[in-house]
């Protein structure tokens, strides 16, 4: 008789899903500040040289900046301040400023991300092989690669949703359409994709790290509480 599948179990795959989503920021943060410095930049002024001239020009003075300003005043003490900062300043809108543009990032972006992975996992399984006896090095190239897919369609909203966040309050009062206009404006449509090269650095290893750490978790669930 042919072995019955195992019953998905919800509190595994989210036990195991989020100790992935702990290895994605341990590999993939430092490159996500890069990211979101890269976009936020202003534009140079004619005859001046840019902000950042590329990933590793801003990874270099971030890392100075963030040195100097251990020592000197901050204005966040932490999240739980940065929070409370924002619902005194905006209310709870401004805790969910952006949320619109996050959604127009993550749920194409997303959609594409499982779509590649479980594609390219069924097509680096052996024939007549399980897709659960994958191994460790083919889960991290179809990890990698569709991480490197979910942020070629998340890069243009995700330049947005930084721009607006970071905006001072009222600066555009039409939401992501006023973001929109001024970025192509005054930098062009090539400004959509802005720190496009620290994002797929950031992609391959961030991602593979994601799902190799969901499916070794998931391994070891079963082993240690086969019946949870």
């Amino acid at each position: 008789m042919a072995e019955q599948p195992k019953p998905i179990s919800p509190l595994k795959n989210f036990l195991a899903g989020g100790f992935g989503g702990v290895c994605l920021v341990f590999v993939g943060h430092p490159l996500d500040t890069v990211k979101v410095r890269l976009q936020t930049q202003p534009p140079s002024l004619p005859g001046q040289p840019p902000m950042y001239s590329g990933t590793i020009d801003c990874f270099r003075k971030t890392l100075i900046r963030e040195i100097q300003a251990s020592s000197g005043e901050t204005k966040y003490a932490g999240p739980l301040d940065c929070a409370k900062k924002l619902f005194q300043e905006s209310g709870i809108r401004g805790i969910y400023k952006g949320t619109v543009l996050t959604l127009m990032r993550d749920v194409p972006a997303s959609g594409m991300y499982f779509m590649t992975y479980e594609w390219l996992k069924n097509i680096f399984t052996p024939e007549g092989k399980s897709v659960s006896e994958l191994s460790a090095p083919r889960i991290l190239v179809a990890g990698g690669i569709a991480g490197i897919f979910n942020w070629a369609v998340a890069i243009p909203p995700d330049v947005l949703k930084s721009r607006f966040q970071t905006a001072p309050p009222g600066k555009y009062p039409n939401g992501f359409r006023d973001v929109l206009r001024e970025l192509i404006r005054d930098e062009g449509i090539t400004s959509l994709y802005k720190g496009f090269n620290a994002v797929m650095i950031r992609a391959f290893p961030a991602n593979a790290a994601c799902f190799l750490g969901f499916e070794v978790a998931m391994k070891f669930l079963n082993w240690a509480t086969p019946n949870l």
